[in-house]
């Protein structure tokens, strides 16, 4: 039977690498996350539109790893050349990433339009999320495809971290948005955070890349 420190230690990498990893694909200048900060300066159903972003991304989360998990289980080689495959995407996206850190950009709100029904905000939220062809490839191939190459018990830890890092990305965009917004519109502040996330993509493709190697 395993000690609790003991199970902490094997949890916690898990949840972190999960938090990581949704972390660095979901912090980008966007139109999901330009419409969540307006909402916020708007001060316009933010909990509506914060639970609905970050609960349809834990549905992607955990569809993309018992889907992938169950792909993965019956072509093991298979997991082996995602993994591969992973591992050049996260250098590429961190790369890009750390592209976008030598130039100067800011996230631009347009505050047009009158205020909306619950139902027609949770609709355009709806679009931006479901409607965005990444979303797909990132949160449901990507992070699906490395989440099921975790051990069977600990993916739902993995499922975890990266469903927490959207409920507190979203949540700190909606009820921060009076204070962040100055902070977005800064070129500066999107120039660390790039450089951070590129840091951070770099690093799991390298843990990514350990893992595939280690199966040969």
């Amino acid at each position: 039977m395993t000690t609790l420190p003991e199970s902490f230690s094997t949890i916690a990498p898990v949840f972190v690498h999960g938090l990581a990893l949704s972390l660095g694909l979901i912090v980008a200048i966007g139109a999901q996350n330009a419409f969540v900060l307006r909402q916020g300066l708007r001060r316009e159903h933010v909990g509506s539109v914060v639970l609905f972003c970050a609960l349809a991304d834990a549905v992607l989360i955990a569809a993309g790893v018992l889907g992938m998990a169950q792909a993965l289980g019956e072509h093991p080689g298979f997991a082996r050349a995602l993994a591969f495959a992973g591992t050049v995407f996260l250098a590429s996206y961190g790369w890009q990433a750390l592209r976008r850190a030598r130039q100067s950009h800011h996230l631009r709100m347009q505050e047009t339009g009158t205020g909306l029904r619950l139902a027609g905000v949770i609709t355009q939220a709806a679009a931006f999320t479901l409607l965005n062809p990444h979303v797909y490839l990132d949160t449901v191939l990507l992070v699906g495809s490395i989440g099921a190459q975790q051990p069977a018990a600990l993916r739902p830890w993995f499922v975890a971290g990266a469903s927490f890092a959207s409920l507190f990305w979203f949540g700190m965009l909606g009820y921060g948005a009076r204070w962040l917004a100055p902070w977005f519109a800064r070129p500066k502040a999107w120039q660390v955070l790039d450089g951070l996330i590129g840091l951070t993509m770099w690093v799991l493709a390298l843990l990514l890349a350990r893992h595939a190697l280690a199966g040969l």
